[in-house]
């Protein structure tokens, strides 16, 4: 990022989340060291990440009120979003029995090696589930309350539009997750292109509007944005938050652990059903298939594997599509961005921002 009002938007929220964190369980301090333990894998979670969650809520905020600056409800509302980001990445990892996040070993597993160090009774590794599913409700949680303080912030009418939009974000990625749990259990189909369509609805419903479209219109509603804006905004972050997510798909498969924190193939070791698996299941011949059905998912997937997998994707053509794809969406958001005509400052972190949701090896 480099405006000067985002990174000190970043900056702003990156402190008060952490703040959230410490101020919002003060109460429980008694509890001593169990809640020290308790935080931690939050604590190491929350102290990085793009925060671009947060960026977004600044550039709606930016679209309704062009002359406020970038403080105050937007930091609160910023963090109240990095907070649901965190809750959503530690529940996810449980789902995906995902071994790290960012470099880190992912909370459940934390949890579950603090188990086993300590020599405690029962089984590590559902010890460890357990407590980062409660680490996940206690992120929603304090999300939630950081909301209610920006909603307060605004007053009744901007802050209501905002919590409901708040609301129906939270609900919405709950769906999301179960329709991407529901995919990975459905069996193989030979229909590409409905395996396609199942795969760009989780997409949209898990990630693309929570994570662009969403926090543009909470930003906007803090502000007081009316109904066109509102809209004229959802046109914009729609597209971008769905090329957002085909782009984290594509670094799933094809990132470099050093830059995005997870293993290389991560996704075709979890057996994500992506758009980019759909259009390389619909593009390859009964060889290929056979090797994406044998192997994507299997949990002794090896080295060799994933490059095996990698090779099938680039030699069917299916990665330069999944790039149009991606290219289409990016470009549909920018012509959105156009039509809307926001103010100057507006327009220009978003346009900045799309790059950075798209053009991107994190």
């Amino acid at each position: 990022m480099h405006s000067t009002a985002l990174s000190d938007l970043r900056e702003a929220v990156a402190e008060r989340v952490l703040t959230a964190l410490d101020d919002r369980t003060a109460h429980l301090a008694h509890v001593g060291a169990p809640l020290t333990d308790f935080l931690a894998p939050a604590r190491s979670l929350l102290g990085g990440g793009k925060r671009l969650r947060a960026l977004l809520c600044g550039a709606g905020w930016a679209a309704a009120a062009p002359d406020a600056s970038l403080g105050g409800p937007v930091v609160l509302a910023g963090s109240a979003l990095e907070l649901f980001q965190g809750a959503a990445l530690v529940h996810d990892d449980v789902m995906d029995a995902s071994q790290t996040r960012r470099g880190m070993p992912s909370a459940h597993r934390r949890f579950a090696l603090e188990h086993a160090e300590r020599d405690w009774l029962g089984d590590a590794d559902d010890y460890g589930q357990a407590s980062a599913i409660v680490l996940g409700d206690l992120l929603l949680s304090l999300s939630s309350m950081e909301m209610d303080e920006a909603q307060a912030a605004v007053g009744p009418a901007a802050g209501g539009r905002a919590r409901r939009t708040y609301d129906a974000m939270t609900a919405e990625v709950a769906l999301g997750q179960y329709l991407d749990v529901r995919s990975q259990a459905q069996p193989w189909e030979d229909d590409g292109d409905a395996a396609l369509a199942r795969a760009l609805q989780v997409v949209r419903h898990k990630s693309a509007r929570y994570s662009v479209e969403h926090p543009l219109l909470v930003g906007a509603a803090l502000a007081g944005a009316d109904d066109d804006l509102l809209a004229a905004l959802s046109a914009v972050g729609l597209p971008l938050g769905e090329a957002f997510q085909l782009r984290d798909d594509e670094l799933g498969v094809f990132g470099d652990p050093s830059t995005t924190g997870k293993p290389a193939g991560d996704d075709l070791r979890e057996g994500k059903r992506t758009a980019l698996l759909a259009m390389t299941v619909r593009r390859a011949g009964a060889d290929d298939r056979a090797l994406l059905r044998d192997r994507v998912g299997a949990a002794d997937l090896t080295g060799d594997d994933v490059a095996a997998l990698q090779r099938v994707m680039r030699a069917t053509g299916a990665v330069e599509e999944h790039e149009r794809m991606i290219e289409a969406r990016y470009q549909a958001g920018l012509v959105a961005l156009a039509t809307a005509a926001l103010p100057r400052r507006a327009d220009a972190l978003l346009r900045e921002l799309a790059a950075a949701l798209t053009r991107r090896a994190a």
